[in-house]
């Protein structure tokens, strides 16, 4: 090899190409799915400088027109696929500046006045989370409607309950469906609680440290939809990664509720128990055995139950050792962040699908019902006549055989107690997916209609 390698002038300096190849990673990759939300932080940026009270403006107006104008080029160039971020230019923020340059000559070289790309990625990952945030929340929701009307349609359908996988006492369809909306609900809780922490802004805290002319992150905060900004300019830049962490950690339990519940349908639609149906275009065939119907997709959810889980992880121990201030490790936290946040929405939308299509076998779950799985049925009815509950409980075990001819659905329609399979509140149910699923578009509109105020400063000129 040659001693003398190939040196790249970057808008950061002369760099050895290779080693400017290791350190953009796969920033050229994710950073195209930050295009969108850089090209909103620069918007509020330059409308922050156009206001400032310095002679002469850093930003006119009429500057600040014409950038946010190319801006919206930008993002739609990106919506279509067809804007571009080079090895040279490391980064979505370089990228974006370099366009603005072109297009714009010296004002283009102004927009980076009062800015670092510490606070541009950092607002940009937030603006990324905000909408992941609230897409993983809405699905969430939609899914746990999906199981609500399932458990509804089936909520008489007797269903044996088990525990360590072993028959223990009567439960329905209903109950067992039902028990996952609730789960998705708290999940999408969660979500927009994590939100709640996510929504403020970083921007203007520069590199970490903030700087000498007197700007105004109030005003970059409001343009931006966010509650406000982060106040302490050090702590802004300290959030990178942990703020990644925990929005993969709500990701994580949305994707513990989806592999139990993919689990359940492996195991249940299995010959050997044969209680629900797959629906069969959404399974897979063999390369060999024409007769395989695979449930691959649930398979895949389980599996990137695990790969989510594994990305907040590798954030949490990126982060964990890191002292104050920007350090280049926190670039290694936006590829996990990204994958983890885009599995989550798409097993989310394809376990929709599956239970959607989700069919049941009324007879092969009644049929599964042994005598045994009534035991505990009798020896409270024997505690509630009077027997103490131990007494009981020792003579129906030595009695076990006295238990048949038991009807399975009179069982479980006589579990009427709240939230027991006989007195589930579906109307509850229902109230708490349109309650989440307001806030969530509320949340959602209140970005939106920011966002749009602010870019039609551009298509004003």
């Amino acid at each position: 090899m040659s001693k003398l390698r190939k040196i790249l002038t970057t808008t950061v300096g002369d760099v050895d190409s290779e080693i400017l190849s290791f350190t953009v990673g796969k920033d050229t990759e994710y950073d195209l799915l930050l295009v969108e939300a850089d090209c909103v932080g620069t918007a509020a940026h330059v409308t922050m400088l156009s206001k400032m009270p310095c002679r002469p403006p850093l930003i006119t107006g009429a500057e600040r027109a014409k950038v946010i104008a190319e801006l919206v080029k930008i993002i739609n160039e990106a919506r279509r696929g067809t804007f571009r971020i080079t090895t040279s230019d490391q980064d979505v923020h370089m990228a974006v500046e370099r366009r603005l340059t072109k297009r714009l000559g010296a004002i283009g070289r102004k927009i980076h006045t009062c800015r670092s790309r510490n606070d541009q990625v950092a607002v940009d990952l937030r603006l990324y989370g905000r909408t992941q945030l609230t897409a993983c929340a809405d699905e969430a929701v939609t899914l746990a409607l999906v199981l609500v009307d399932f458990a509804f349609r089936n909520r008489h359908v007797p269903m044996v309950g088990r525990t360590h996988m072993q028959p223990a006492m009567p439960s329905s369809v209903g109950l067992w469906a039902s028990a996952y909306a609730e789960s998705l609900l708290d999940d999408a809780s969660l979500l927009m609680s994590i939100y709640e922490q996510n929504d403020r802004c970083p921007l203007g805290s520069a590199a970490g440290y903030g700087v000498p002319l007197q700007i105004d992150r109030q005003l970059t905060a409001s343009l931006l939809g966010f509650s406000g900004p982060v106040h302490n300019v050090l702590h802004a830049g300290n959030t990178r990664g942990k703020m990644e962490s925990l929005v993969l950690s709500g990701c994580g339990q949305v994707m513990l509720s989806l592999s139990r519940l993919a689990q359940d349908l492996i195991l249940f639609s299995m010959p050997e128990f044969g209680y629900f149906g797959l629906p069969a275009e959404y399974c897979t065939g063999s390369s060999i055995m024409p007769q395989k119907n695979n449930p691959d997709v649930l398979e895949l959810v389980r599996a990137r139950a695990a790969s989510v889980l594994s990305c907040g992880h590798c954030v949490s121990e990126i982060v964990r050792a890191l002292p104050s201030g920007y350090n280049r490790d926190l670039q290694e936290t936006k590829g996990p962040f990204i994958d983890g946040v885009l599995s989550t929405l798409s097993s989310l939308r394809a376990m929709g699908r599956i239970m959607n299509g989700v069919t049941v076998d009324e007879r092969r779950l009644t049929a599964a019902f042994t005598p045994a799985v009534h035991a505990a049925d009798r020896a409270l009815e024997m505690a509630a006549a009077g027997m103490p509950f131990r007494d009981a409980y020792r003579f129906v075990k030595e009695h076990l055989g006295d238990l048949a001819g038991i009807d399975a659905a009179k069982a479980v329609a006589a579990r009427k107690h709240l939230g027991a399979p006989g007195g589930l509140d579906f109307k509850a149910m229902k109230s708490r997916c349109s309650s989440i699923g307001k806030t969530i578009e509320s949340r959602r509109q209140t970005a939106d209609r920011a966002i749009s105020s602010l870019l039609r400063a551009g298509s004003s000129r």
